[in-house]
């Protein structure tokens, strides 16, 4: 069937603009070409582009201290660089890559971007308050490079007391002070969703008919109001800890260390899937687009997303089994843990579902998303190993712990997020990429992720802790392989920022819809005009309304 086929006996829409029929300096990126007419946008869509620009920069950051790490982990004694230095480069690598780009990533970009297209709004109900979101995030982000431009920060992305507050010598303060700004960015963000999804549908978008992206999101920027508020307290009262010696957190001064633990984790365990979900989201996408089947059991994942932004605020307990909590507390937070993975199995199996028997595809954001199905298995199942209480006294605080939550930031949120730009890079940028270039990458990443981080679920059992700068001789084998898989790795991030980038002046011109997908966001022109649509959009019967489903309904009714 060609793209511009009948479906069911029923012509398929045109997108309202062609791509033929609006000139250049209609779209978003080209109406105007000032920097300060970037600089002071209110566009959501051009606000996600900045978005975009500046979390790639941290993501090279980040990146690039996960390579000082694993250099100095090639020799067992620690001699390529000091403890100290070590020390620096993981705390930097950590609180770049968790505050500065998986937090925000697909929240920030693509949520921006999509969320009012895909409900038919013309933009965010307060254009100015998310244009004001990114401008704190900038604050807070680059406030928090002072700290390493002036000496670094040695004290790990999780900020414990008494080590910040009383024995670091780093310039933990700037760092403290730029993560709790930062925070205010996420609140604003998740409010501003949460009004436009409630108040901004086009009529006609009832709740189940919008697409899980939204879902995820939705559920997402609740976590966003309703965790961020704690994690800010806690920072702030750290701040106040170390500056003035208030005595909250520090034993030394009357205060109790577990307390922030628990403050932390409180907000950092939701943290989780403030990463995950939107990830989630961009699956349930792509995967019903390239499979050109309507998503499996569309309400139960609907229902999975605000059922994981549920349970996840009753588990960051798990984090603390080896800490002192009672042992009955111990076992309620063990087995609230094994019940959040009921929710993110359905999605699997949803996922799963709507692949068999699809008419696949496996183009680069298909790949992708086969990626992230799997290492997020591998990543959720080994979470099981460190719910479980036995267990975890022997794996807690070593390299199995490292291993099993980039399996679920990395194999998952980067994946995912990687395999959404490739998705909806045509509507970014009316340009289409290099598809055999996109191929190689998706597997070079997915093969480089595997041998870097693999092997650290070994060198946990085995007993190796995390953190550390030097380990015994036995495990230098190892860890030469994952240092192997991270130059691997690194190949593979490479190639999409010079292939995409690439795109952007000799990249052919993107149609509309390249992949005769479904959703509101392909019922415009690629890029979207300034107000999104030039005609209001008439909204599906149904989400997610694919050839094979239709078929399927076709052969059962006769």
């Amino acid at each position: 069937m060609s793209a511009s086929g009948s479906i069911g006996g029923t012509a398929r829409r045109e997108p309202h603009a062609p791509e033929s029929t609006i000139g250049r300096k209609a779209d978003y990126l080209h109406a105007e070409s000032t920097l300060r007419s970037w600089f002071l946008t209110t566009d959501h869509k051009r606000i996600a582009i900045l978005y975009l620009a500046s979390i790639t920069g941290f993501f090279v950051i980040g990146a690039l201290a996960a390579g000082v790490v694993r250099l100095a982990l090639i020799v067992p004694n620690g001699a390529i660089m000091t403890n100290d230095t070590y020390n620096k480069a993981f705390t930097i690598h950590g609180v770049v890559m968790v505050w500065f780009f998986l937090i925000p990533s697909i929240p920030a970009t693509f949520g921006n971007f999509l969320i009012p297209l895909m409900i038919g709004a013309k933009d965010l109900a307060f254009p100015k308050l998310n244009l004001t979101s990114w401008y704190v995030f900038m604050a807070g982000a680059l406030f928090t490079l002072v700290a390493v431009v002036l000496g670094g920060v040695d004290t790990g992305w999780t900020f414990y007391a008494p080590l910040s507050t009383a024995f670091s010598n780093t310039w933990v303060l700037p760092a403290l002070i730029g993560v709790t700004i930062v925070g205010f960015s996420s609140i604003l963000t998740g409010l501003n969703f949460v009004v436009t999804i409630h108040t901004m549908r086009a009529p006609g978008m009832t709740w189940f008919k919008l697409p899980i992206f939204v879902w995820a999101h939705y559920a997402t920027s609740l976590i966003f109001l309703l965790a961020t508020p704690v994690i800010t307290t806690a920072l702030i009262l750290l701040i106040m800890e170390r500056a003035f010696h208030i005595g909250v957190f520090d034993p030394a001064y009357g205060g109790d260390p577990v307390l922030f633990q628990h403050l932390f984790w409180f907000y950092s365990h939701p943290a989780v899937y403030i990463m995950v979900l939107p990830g989630m989201g961009v699956i349930s996408e792509i995967v019903p687009a390239f499979a050109q089947k309507k998503l499996f059991g569309y309400r139960f994942v609907a229902y999975a997303s605000i059922g994981l932004a549920s349970v996840t605020f009753f588990v960051w307990g798990h984090h603390m089994f080896v800490n002192g909590q009672s042992d009955l507390a111990s076992l309620v937070f063990s087995a609230l843990s094994f019940a959040v993975a009921v929710p993110s199995a359905v999605k699997v199996y949803n996922w799963t579902a709507t692949i068999h028997k699809g008419a696949l595809r496996l183009d680069t954001p298909m790949l992708y998303a086969m990626g992230y199905i799997g290492l997020f298995v591998l990543g959720g199942l080994t979470g099981l190993y460190l719910a479980t209480l036995a267990i975890n006294q022997h794996i807690h605080a070593t390299y199995f712990v490292v291993a099993h939550f980039h399996y679920i930031m990395v194999g998952g949120t980067v994946l995912a997020f990687l395999g959404g730009l490739h998705f909806w890079w045509p509507k970014f940028t009316g340009r289409m990429y290099s598809e055999p270039w996109g191929r190689v990458s998706a597997l070079l990443i997915f093969i480089g992720f595997n041998v870097t981080f693999f092997p650290q679920f070994i060198l946990g059992y085995l007993g190796m802790p995390r953190r550390y700068a030097t380990y015994p001789a036995e495990f230098q084998l190892l860890n030469v392989l994952s240092s192997a898989g991270a130059t691997i790795l690194a190949a593979g991030y490479l190639f999409p920022m010079l292939y995409l980038v690439y795109s952007l002046w000799f990249g052919r011109k993107a149609p509309a819809n390249p992949w005769n997908a479904k959703g509101l966001e392909w019922e415009t022109s690629s890029p979207p005009p300034t107000h999104n649509f030039l005609s209001p959009p008439e909204v599906p019967r149904i989400p997610y309304d694919y050839p094979i489903q239709a078929q399927e309904s076709r052969d059962q009714h006769g």
